[in-house]
């Protein structure tokens, strides 16, 4: 019981993180919004029992990405006008796009479960074992290259703010 309850607030604060990602204006608080959605993914991810994705989804996501996207934003000029205003252009769409979600979410939740699938195979195919497997074997690089193009932006966005800051001290 109390296991279905923790998984609905997870839920519920995941949703809700995501709505503010859309609407919120100022990048701060989407990376704040993101943050939030990321570790209530993550108690999702641990109270379904796949508690290696749980671990990743904290380790990798919110620790390690967010940290260099929070840097980056903060080395942003937050004085620019664009983020003054508190909500989004995209507010309304996105309003709109919750209200299909939900009403096609009740929809099927009305409709009862659905009819079970026979499997082609009987081989575990989304098990650890394989997902270790092909993470170490065969998408190590591509993991180990997205965090060099991470640190490759924040030396972007330092330079950039480099750039600005000698500009209008001579100019």
């Amino acid at each position: 019981m109390i296991e279905t309850l923790l998984l609905v607030l997870f839920a519920l604060a995941a949703v809700v993180g995501a709505v503010l990602m859309v609407l919120m204006r100022h990048p701060m608080r989407v990376a704040l919004a993101l943050i939030c959605t990321m570790i209530s993914l993550g108690g999702v991810y641990g109270l379904l029992g796949v508690h290696v994705i749980a671990v990743f989804q904290i380790m990798i996501y919110v620790s390690a990405v967010m940290v260099f996207m929070v840097y980056a934003i903060m080395l942003l000029d937050v004085r620019d006008p664009s983020f003054t205003g508190r909500f989004s252009a995209l507010l309304w769409p996105g309003l709109l796009a919750c209200t299909v979600l939900a009403g096609v979410l009740i929809g099927a939740a009305l409709q009862g479960p659905p009819a079970p699938v026979a499997h082609a195979s009987t081989g575990a195919r989304f098990g650890l074992q394989p997902f270790s497997a092909a993470f170490v074997g065969e998408y190590w690089l591509y993991f180990e290259l997205t965090s060099v193009l991470l640190v490759v932006a924040v030396l972007c966005a330092v330079a950039v703010v480099q750039i600005r800051s000698r500009s209008e001290r001579h100019g």
